[in-house]
């Protein structure tokens, strides 16, 4: 190590200038407060649509910042190095799950126009009384504030002892944060998976599938990756993360082709499955994104969220040239936001595609406050972890 660290000397700390960005700031604040009273009166205008366009933009975040905490577990799981220069920006992100507990507030006073099952009485439905041992109310709410309690406490703690190492370089801060991870791993796959069950499988009590949360984990996996992309590149646009170099973008670029592949293995192995075993309540679930104006837009995911991506992603000099590594991890975000929408909306809107003012307003609120509350925390900290001992490993990465 000390041979190295004559090679390649370990770089001092460097912080983000919030007063630069002041201007930014603002509009993104602007933009919240604006939003959120937009929402506001959406919510008193116009409650069930309103209801259905609120998760739909909140489980799209939720499905960001859980992926961010994913992949901060993994690096200190695995004792991963490429990913030291990069760490500390998932782990800021993965901190705005205690923000989204906020967020989660509104779906619970409107769940009566989001869960059928909540608004049938015990007795009426034999299919829904064998689930009601689940399916209750004091359970539900249990359950949503045990995953904000679960999901952000990981994401605490692992972002406490990386910025307590900052100060010391104690490493015995490396061998909590690994203590951390591997009891986070499976708190972390139960959360996610269960937080899919209740808030958008539990949209329609009638179906169920086994393959739901490593579904919505391989959307949230590659698409929280390619928002570290963004968020990357665009730090080292305004002068910071020079650390972060093209060989850093090569992994990255093979993890967001790593996990459209996998987003394709799941995706097709639930519809192959049900298709072939052709049980009604299994079934209904696409019978009705596959009608319809419904049907464009599955097919638009199909190709964009999998087919284009894949293609593109083959090609190394893609990922190793950052503005265009973005375009594509901007699309496969848009490609995640179109998923979100098509598992969401089609329980409101069977029948047909019908776009709502709110569609648009709820994501924008929810991302203009989550960005406003990003660029607050990114200052209170060293852009990247400075006194991690496998950071030199990290500067000296080689693909």
């Amino acid at each position: 190590m000390s041979e190295r660290s004559q090679i390649i000397p370990a770089p001092e700390g460097e912080y983000f200038e919030t007063s630069r960005f002041s201007g930014l700031s603002l509009l993104l604040a602007g933009g919240a407060v604006v939003g959120l009273l937009l929402c506001l009166i959406g919510a008193l205008k116009d409650q069930p649509q309103f209801s259905f366009s609120w998760l739909f933009g909140f489980f799209y975040f939720f499905t960001l910042c859980c992926g961010c905490l994913f992949w901060t577990i993994v690096h200190h799981a695995t004792d991963a190095e490429w990913s030291v220069v990069v760490r500390r920006q998932l782990e800021n992100i993965a901190l705005l799950l205690f923000a989204l507990f906020i967020f989660a507030i509104p779906i619970l006073l409107l769940r009566h126009h989001l869960f059928e099952w909540m608004n049938i009485a015990p007795g009426e439905n034999p299919v829904l009384d064998s689930k009601r041992e689940y399916l209750n109310w004091p359970f539900f709410l249990f359950r949503a504030f045990l995953y904000f309690v679960l999901l952000g406490g990981v994401a605490f703690f692992l972002r406490r002892f990386s910025v307590a190492q900052d100060r010391d370089g104690n490493p015995r801060c490396t061998v909590w944060m690994r203590k951390v991870a591997f009891a986070g791993l499976p708190i972390f796959g139960l959360a996610l998976s269960f937080a899919a069950f209740d808030w958008v499988m539990g949209l329609n009590y009638r179906w169920f599938s086994t393959m739901w949360g490593p579904y919505i984990f391989a959307g949230a996996a590659g698409s929280s990756m390619s928002l570290l992309v963004l968020v990357t590149t665009a730090l080292r646009q305004a002068g910071y993360l020079k650390v972060v170099t093209l060989e850093h973008y090569h992994i990255m670029g093979k993890w967001m082709l790593a996990f459209s592949v996998f987003w394709a293995y799941i995706g097709f192995s639930q519809y192959m499955l049900y298709w072939y075993a052709n049980i009604p309540e299994e079934t209904q679930y696409y019978l009705v994104r596959n009608t319809a104006s419904w049907w464009p837009l599955s097919m638009l995911l199909v190709i964009g969220r999998f087919f284009g991506p894949f293609s593109i992603l083959l090609l190394q000099g893609i990922k190793k040239r950052p503005h265009q590594l973005c375009i594509v991890a901007g699309w496969i975000m848009f490609m995640q936001a179109l998923d979100m929408y098509l598992i969401v909306l089609p329980s409101l809107h069977g029948t047909g595609v019908h776009l709502s003012i709110w569609d648009f307003l709820c994501p924008i609120a929810i991302g203009c406050s989550l960005a406003f509350l990003y660029l607050r925390l990114i200052g209170k900290t060293s852009t990247f972890p400075v006194r991690d001992p496998r950071l030199i490993e990290s500067l000296r990465l080689r693909n």
